[in-house]
């Protein structure tokens, strides 16, 4: 009997547009938004026939995250009355000086240092680490994925409501309009050094907002994936996993991009979405029951004249 070597056309598309867009990746780096993300996950997954399934596991969780940008992107113009002060002043109370100040008095050369980078990265992965949980937890432990995508939902949509209500500077900006002492955005260093260029992108063209610093989303997003690993994957793996906020709290705050009042915010917002998300499911579980009940009554009610 011949064997079949014969590769299914979804497969032979899947390989080429992996391979397409990495190289445009390698060629001309870019920031990994969501709408990037969700189109390279669907070529990949082209390669095992698993497409259907991914698009309606990943598509909703994907909308939620280019949605909640979408509202992000326009709080600011919602309200102007940006603080500056608040965040700043609490950390000066905790530490005696910003942190910010400390750390690049410590660390910063004025050119881009190995460590810059590696402080920096994970703030890079901001989208990627929640897509990866998300497949993972889709893979793994399926039977939590819908609750583990309604906690990022609620941190995301909290977020944007204290952004519209509390409009807030980041360091760097409080620093270039001389409200605070200055101070050096290291990220914008890092992102030269890198080569990253944000060409065009859905959430690039949604998502302009640089008075979003409370809470710090990626001290939210990054803490709820090191919980969810411990949840799911034991202790060994979560303390693993914390490895990641903690670079991320470091990292942003020694680039400028936020006050460590704006990380604890971010991370007790973590908290509570990983929290309340279990008692939402089984009130809103509640009421279906309730209104399917009375539903059932009428029509049998119904049925029975």
């Amino acid at each position: 009997m011949p064997f079949n070597t014969k590769i299914p056309i979804t497969t032979t598309l899947g390989i080429i547009g992996v391979v397409v867009l990495t190289t445009l990746f390698i060629m001309s780096p870019s920031f990994p938004t969501p709408d990037k993300l969700l189109i390279f996950s669907i070529f990949l997954f082209m390669i095992f026939h698993q497409t259907i399934d991914l698009v309606k596991h990943l598509l909703p969780f994907t909308a939620v995250i280019l949605v909640y940008e979408s509202f992000r992107g326009v709080a600011d113009n919602l309200n102007s009355q940006v603080n500056y002060t608040l965040a700043p002043n609490i950390d000066k109370f905790l530490f005696g000086d910003l942190p910010t100040n400390y750390l690049q008095n410590w660390l910063w050369s004025g050119h881009t240092q190995w460590y810059d980078i590696i402080l920096y990265i994970p703030y890079l992965l901001f989208f990627i680490m929640p897509f990866a949980l998300a497949i993972l937890i889709w893979k793994t432990r399926e039977h939590y994925y819908w609750r583990a995508v309604i906690m990022y939902s609620l941190v995301f949509f909290a977020a944007f409501l204290t952004f519209l209500l509390f409009p807030a500077a980041p360091p760097w900006l409080a620093a270039q309009d001389q409200v605070i002492e200055p101070i050096t955005r290291i990220s914008s260093y890092v992102w030269s050094a890198l080569g990253i260029h944000d060409f065009p992108s859905v959430y690039n063209a949604i998502s302009p907002n640089t008075v979003a610093a409370i809470p710090s989303l990626h001290a939210a997003a990054s803490t709820l994936f090191a919980i969810l690993i411990f949840k799911l994957y034991g202790r060994r793996w979560g303390a693993l996993a914390s490895v990641y906020p903690l670079l991320i709290y470091l990292g942003t705050v020694y680039e400028g991009e936020h006050y460590v009042f704006d990380l604890i915010v971010g991370a007790a917002y973590a908290v509570s979405a990983y929290l309340i998300t279990p008692r939402l499911m089984e009130w809103s579980k509640s009421v279906w029951f309730k209104v399917r009940s009375s539903s059932n009554t009428k029509n049998a009610s119904r049925s029975g004249r």
